[in-house]
């Protein structure tokens, strides 16, 4: 089997998905592609605010598809490649494609908190703004994809970041991907 030359990176928000791919891209001398950048950039498309955006996507599955579509396009054309988003990792077992799926998590109080730390809001704020979008997120993702964002058991590499150092959550990769 050929070693991967796409590596998926997906988590709930806070969970240290940016960090590590940052860091991973760093290393590795890969390319960076972040669904999170195109989601913005489907929305600036389609002359919506982000936050209009996003509730045009829990309605319209059209958007979610479009979305995947020009990730999956950008992973092929630019690997080796590492690829951020929460689906990323599904998106990549159901099209085929030779890849290191992984999967960072962090308990709701620890992402809340580094999300307090990029952001201007409160401990509590931040916690129940992340609990609601991750609700309306799971049910946008069983209704258009089919998929319980809990069921990790598609991914490769399963890293608890609430008290790993961000450069040994990358090295673990870097070592899985070795091992591939």
């Amino acid at each position: 089997m050929a070693s991967p030359q796409i590596i998926t990176v997906s988590g709930l928000p806070g969970s240290g998905t940016s960090t590590a791919c940052d860091t991973l891209c760093e290393k590795l001398g890969w390319a960076y592609v972040n669904a999170g950048r195109i989601f913005r950039e489907l929305a600036e498309e389609s002359g919506l605010t982000l936050a209009e955006f996003g509730e045009r996507a829990e309605v319209d599955g059209r958007i979610d598809r479009q979305l995947d579509e020009r990730i999956l396009v950008q992973a092929k054309d630019q690997a080796p490649i590492v690829v951020e988003g929460r689906l990323t990792g599904w998106m990549a077992s159901r099209s085929g494609l030779v890849t290191l799926k992984v999967w960072l998590a962090a308990t709701p109080e620890v992402r809340a908190e580094r999300v307090v730390q990029r952001e201007s809001k409160s401990a509590a704020q931040a916690l129940e703004e992340l609990r609601a979008r991750e609700g309306s997120e799971a049910r946008r993702y069983e209704e258009f994809h089919q998929i319980d964002i809990s069921d990790l058991s598609i991914y490769d590499v399963l890293i608890e970041t609430d008290k790993t150092d961000p450069n040994a959550v990358v090295a673990l990769i870097i070592s899985r991907l070795k091992s591939a």
